[in-house]
């Protein structure tokens, strides 16, 4: 994994406009992409912002760049804790949450790549979440995620998102350091 990869990807975590993206990132040798993700995490972590390897799958790594402050705070939303509740979640805590999430993650068959919640963990709105759930088909724009809700509140997300994803990779070409890139919130 490279950190061009983790701006590229993770800009909006970075930048504290997200709870977490999701990265997958080829890999050689396991102990390896430890050695990585550790590393990175001690530039990270003081910033308040954790990358953790969800999956490692046929090759690849599936890693989750994400403010655990911010998980934490969506996973007292109502509306998110009645669909992770539904789904089989347990605890309320995030690193709980988090341990059920991986252990889905690592059960998927190949039909399935991600179980349907996982949106909850990517700061997708919950009534995006829950109408994917219900009727996958019948969304009323795509953008990062299908839109269920309020459309006009999305493409302005995703707007957002794309502009720091743009000014993030210009920086880090510029030279800007990943860690002066992750912002301290």
């Amino acid at each position: 994994m490279s950190e061009k990869e983790i701006v590229y990807y993770g800009a909006p975590t970075l930048a504290g406009l997200k709870t977490g993206n999701l990265i997958s990132c080829a890999y050689e040798s396991k102990q390896k992409t430890m050695e990585e993700i550790r590393a990175l995490n001690d530039e990270l972590v003081p910033k308040g912002i954790c990358l953790y390897p969800l999956r490692f799958h046929k090759g690849r790594v599936l890693l989750y760049i994400f403010r655990p402050s911010f998980l934490q705070r969506d996973l007292m939303d109502s509306r998110v804790w009645e669909i992770l509740d539904a789904a089989g979640y347990a605890g309320k805590e995030y690193t709980s949450c988090m341990m059920e999430l991986i252990r889905r993650l690592r059960s998927c068959d190949s039909g399935q790549i991600f179980p349907h919640e996982i949106g909850l963990f990517l700061s997708y709105p919950p009534e995006d979440v829950k109408g994917f759930i219900e009727n996958p088909d019948g969304c009323k724009c795509v953008g990062t995620w299908k839109v269920y809700g309020d459309e006009q509140a999305a493409r302005k997300r995703f707007e957002s998102f794309n502009k720091c994803t743009d000014i993030y990779c210009k920086e880090w070409n510029r030279g800007t350091k990943l860690s002066k890139l992750a912002v301290k919130i």
